[in-house]
């Protein structure tokens, strides 16, 4: 197999499992499989619908997550071209700078960098990442020099507008597929609300940190995280306050929480965080600090991609789309709208082909509203193959999806012969 083929997450497996010298059986059996499930993964014929189920096979296949994914992509578009240009930027303020270090720089008013970085926050949240990334990496070294180096006032708003810095710039580079650099940028963060002594802020930096976490498949890592925060945020969180920051955070964790368990096909666990942040959701109703948009509506988003996650995906996309109104109205941001859209064509895509058509509309909805992050999501890619390898007609809908994420699908690989 040569480099043309292997571009499913399915070739790419069965390049490394052959590399390793594996058969299907042991590589299956490690990644709680069957044998012949893999063989379908393998070959094209049965898609990556659940994350969980990319990071168990890269642990069995001893190789990362990005080694069967291919992230990051070559961009498809301009936008997601002018994204990956900020990237070097950012990249090099994390790898410059420490909560220690920093380079002898001039830096603009710690004022002006925060408000700065939460721009940057406000446009990764509406996946504007072009325009997120720009001048991102000077103003988190920026930051940097003033938390090092400022009298304790200016340490302390430097320290608050780096959280959210590393928070944009870490959502920014995840989207785009560098994950491990998103982990590296959300360490940052967290080490720098640790330092503040921010209970929010630390949960929320702790959710962002976990967030990409479990896109690398570190999952013992990402349960020590959550755990940790969970701790310390939960016996001072109270959602019926004016200030309810902390019960927000709680409430992330919980979701992230979840998210864990259910890859990990923990399904009592996983609703027993989604009933929990559920809780929370309803004292404190729709609020949105830091972008990370907690609230009823949110965790309503977060129980659909759990659903698919353990395999409930057609009935949690009836219950998400019998809903779609109210929860799209609650969730103004793009990032959020099109995983609501994503996960409800993932959940439709369960349905073995029955609601195969209403998978189309909101995976092409999802790519209308975000479309450099839903093209370099590894789980939408491998959506749009499989619906193109189900479809028994010609769809224009699926060939303009394959033409606009730079795919090329099984069925319009045949028609091309």
């Amino acid at each position: 197999m040569d480099a043309e083929d292997a571009r499913t997450i399915g070739a790419r497996a069965r390049v490394v499992r052959r590399r390793r010298g594996m058969s299907l059986t042991v590589a299956a059996g490690s990644a709680g499989i069957t044998k012949g499930y893999l063989s379908m993964l393998e070959h094209g014929q049965r898609g990556f619908n659940r994350r969980g189920l990319i990071d168990d096979l890269a642990a069995a296949l001893g190789c990362s997550v990005a080694d069967l994914t291919g992230q990051p992509y070559l961009p498809a578009d301009r936008a997601t071209a002018d994204a990956m240009a900020t990237v070097p930027g950012i990249e090099l303020a994390v790898c410059d700078c420490t909560l220690h270090d920093v380079p002898d720089m001039p830096a603009r008013p710690v004022t002006e960098l925060a408000q700065l970085a939460r721009r940057a926050n406000t446009h990764s949240d509406e996946t504007r990442y072009a325009l997120a990334g720009r001048d991102l990496g000077k103003v988190l070294s920026e930051l940097h020099v003033h938390a090092v180096t400022g009298d304790s006032d200016t340490r302390r708003a430097a320290l608050a507008a780096l959280v959210e810095g590393c928070i944009a710039a870490s959502g920014t580079v995840l989207a785009l597929g560098r994950t491990s650099l998103a982990a590296a940028l959300a360490r940052r963060g967290y080490d720098a609300a640790e330092r503040l002594g921010d209970p929010a802020l630390t949960g929320f930096a702790a959710m962002q940190r976990a967030g990409s976490l479990i896109r690398l498949g570190a999952r013992h890592r990402t349960a020590r995280v959550l755990g940790a925060a969970l701790v310390a945020v939960e016996s001072a969180a109270d959602p019926t306050a004016a200030d309810n920051a902390r019960a927000q955070a709680a409430g992330m964790l919980h979701l992230s929480s979840a998210q864990l368990a259910s890859c990990e096909g923990r399904g009592e666990d996983a609703d027993t965080h989604l009933t929990q942040a559920a809780e929370l959701a309803k004292a404190t109703g729709e609020r949105n600090d830091l972008n990370f948009h907690f609230g009823p509506a949110n965790v309503a988003a977060w129980s659909l991609a759990i659903g698919v996650e353990l395999e409930r995906g057609p009935d949690a996309a009836e219950r998400a789309a019998a809903d779609l109104p109210r929860l799209a109205a609650a969730l103004a941001s793009a990032d959020r709208r099109s995983y609501l859209h994503l996960d409800i064509a993932r959940g439709w895509a369960q349905a073995e082909g029955d609601r195969d058509a209403e998978a189309i509309r909101h995976l092409d909805t999802a790519d209308r509203v975000a479309p450099t992050r839903t093209r370099n999501d590894p789980v939408a890619r491998e959506l749009v193959l499989t619906l193109d390898r189900r479809a028994r007609r010609r769809v224009w809908e699926l060939d303009s999806l394959c033409h606009r994420f730079g795919v090329r699908g099984t069925r319009s690989a045949r028609n091309a012969k």
